[in-house]
C-alpha cells in the first residue's frame, strides 16, 4: 500500500546501515569499495551511510600501510568503526594454556597475556585464572572496564547454542559446564563462548589466511580435530551449536573406540596424540605430539610416515566436506599444521582424489597465518562481530540466550 512507502523506505535504510556497520566489524579497515563488494549494496548508497555514520562520531578515517593503489592511482581512502566506541575482550583455553586479549572496535589488537597451565586443568580453575588474567590486563592497559562491550571465549571441544560445553570436549571435567554463564559472572560483562575451531575459522577470515575469500573453512589439526564453517562472511554453526565436528567421522567402523562413544573416528586414527601413542609403541618409548613434530621436521622416517598418513585420512573427511559446502579456501591450523607439506600435500592428494571434480577444482588449501594465536584472536572477532551500532548506540549486542535469562 501507498501509505506504507515511508515506512518501508525507513526500514530498508536501517537495514543498509546495518549492513554497512557489519561490512566494518567484519573487515576492520575498508575502503568504501569494500564495504560495497562486501555487501551488495552501490556506490552511492554506501558512501551516503557513510557520511552519516562520520557525523555520529561512529566512524574514523584510518591508515593501513599494507594497502597498496591499484595501478599507479591513488590509494583508497579507508575508514573504521571509532575505536574510543569500546573494547573487545578475548579469552583462548587450550589444553595446556590460557590466554588473553584485547581489541578496540577498528580491529587493533592492543595486547595480549599468555599463562601456560597444567596438563587437563578443570573449568573452575580455568575460569578463576582467566579472570585475574583480565584484571591484570586491563590494567596494564589502563583500560576503562566500562567501555568493554563483550567478551568473546574459546574452549576446545563442541560448545551447543545454550552455551553448554559438549560431551567430547578434549579438557576433562568441562564437559557438561556453563562457562558462558560462569564466566560473565566472574567478570561482569556479556561474555559469548565459542568452539575453538569456530573461532579459529573467524580469526583467519578476519586477520590471515582466509581473508578476502567468501566461503572459508579452518582445520584445527592438534589433540583433538575439528572444522570451523564460514560462509558468506558468518559462520555456520549448525542447528544446535556442533557443526564442523569432522574428527568424529567415523574412518573405520570396526576401529578404536573413542572418547565420544563410536568406533574407528578420524581422531583414533589422525588425532595428534593418537599419532604420538602409535609412535609411541613403535619406537618403544614414550613420544608428545611435539616430539614427534619435531623429529618429522628432522628426518625421521617413521614420524614422517604416521604424518603423512594422517593427510590422507583427514583428506578423506575433507573431500566430504567440500563435496557438501564447496568451500572457496581451506585453512589448516592447530599444532598438526606446523608439519607443513609433510602432512598438508597428502591431505591435498587425498581430497583431489576422493572429492568430485568441481569441488576439487573450486578449493584452495593452505596453511594457516596466525598459529597458535588463531583461537584467541577468533575470540575477539566473536565480540567484533557482534556489537551493535546500527542505530548509533555504543551499546553491546552480546546478550544472553534464553537459557541464561
Amino acid at each position: 500500500m501507498r501509505g506504507e512507502q515511508p515506512g518501508a523506505l525507513g526500514s530498508l535504510r536501517e537495514s543498509n546501515r546495518e549492513k554497512v556497520v557489519k561490512a566494518l566489524q567484519t573487515l576492520g579497515v575498508a575502503s568504501r569499495a569494500d564495504i560495497a563488494r562486501w555487501t551488495g549494496l552501490s556506490r552511492s548508497t554506501v558512501s551516503s551511510i557513510v557520511a552519516e555514520l562520520y557525523d555520529e562520531g561512529l566512524v574514523v578515517d584510518r591508515e593501513d600501510s599494507g594497502r597498496e593503489a591499484a595501478g599507479s592511482g591513488r590509494p583508497p581512502a579507508l575508514i573504521a568503526l571509532d575505536p574510543s566506541a569500546g573494547f573487545a575482550l578475548g579469552i583462548d583455553f587450550g589444553k595446556r594454556h590460557l590466554a588473553v586479549a584485547l581489541a578496540d572496535l577498528s580491529h587493533e589488537l592492543l595486547d595480549e597475556q599468555w599463562v601456560e597451565m597444567t596438563d587437563d586443568y578443570d573449568a573452575d580453575e580455568g575460569m578463576a585464572r582467566a579472570a585475574e588474567l583480565v584484571d591484570r590486563l586491563l590494567d596494564d592497559l589502563d583500560a576503562d572496564r566500562e567501555r568493554v562491550i563483550g567478551v568473546g571465549m574459546g574452549i576446545p571441544g563442541p560448545v551447543q547454542n545454550t552455551g553448554m560445553v559438549g560431551s567430547s570436549a578434549i579438557l576433562p571435567g568441562w564437559a557438561g559446564t556453563s562457562p558462558q554463564e560462569r564466566m560473565a559472572e566472574l567478570l561482569d560483562l556479556p561474555v559469548r563462548v565459542g568452539n575453538d575451531a569456530n573461532l579459529g575459522a573467524l580469526a583467519e577470515s578476519t586477520w590471515g589466511a582466509g581473508r578476502g575469500s567468501g566461503s572459508v573453512v579452518y582445520l584445527k589439526l592438534a589433540t583433538g580435530i575439528g572444522a570451523g564453517i564460514m560462509i558468506s562472511g558468518r559462520l555456520f554453526e549448525g542447528a544446535g551449536g556442533t557443526a564442523g565436528e569432522i574428527g568424529h567421522t567415523t574412518i573405520d567402523e570396526t576401529g578404536d573406540i573413542c572418547r565420544c562413544g563410536n568406533r574407528g573416528c578420524l581422531e583414533t586414527y589422525a588425532g595428534a596424540a593418537a599419532i604420538a601413542t602409535l609412535l609411541s609403541r613403535s619406537f618403544g618409548e614414550e613420544l608428545d605430539p611435539e616430539a614427534v613434530l619435531s623429529r618429522a621436521a628432522d628426518g625421521d622416517p617413521g614420524c614422517r610416515r604416521a604424518l603423512a598418513d594422517a593427510g590422507r585420512h583427514i583428506g578423506v573427511a575433507v573431500a566430504n566436506l567440500c563435496n557438501l559446502v564447496n568451500p572457496e579456501r581451506i585453512v589448516v591450523g592447530g599444532s598438526m599444521g606446523q608439519a607443513g607439506a609433510l602432512l598438508l600435500d597428502p591431505l591435498r592428494e587425498s581430497v583431489s582424489l576422493r572429492a568430485i571434480p568441481s569441488a576439487g577444482e573450486d578449493v584452495v588449501i593452505v596453511p594457516g597465518e596466525l598459529g597458535e594465536r588463531a583461537e584467541l584472536l577468533g575470540a575477539v572477532a566473536l565480540v567484533l562481530q557482534e556489537v551493535s551500532l546500527a542505530q548509533g548506540a555504543r551499546t553491546p549486542a552480546l546478550q544472553p540466550t534464553e537459557t541464561e535469562t
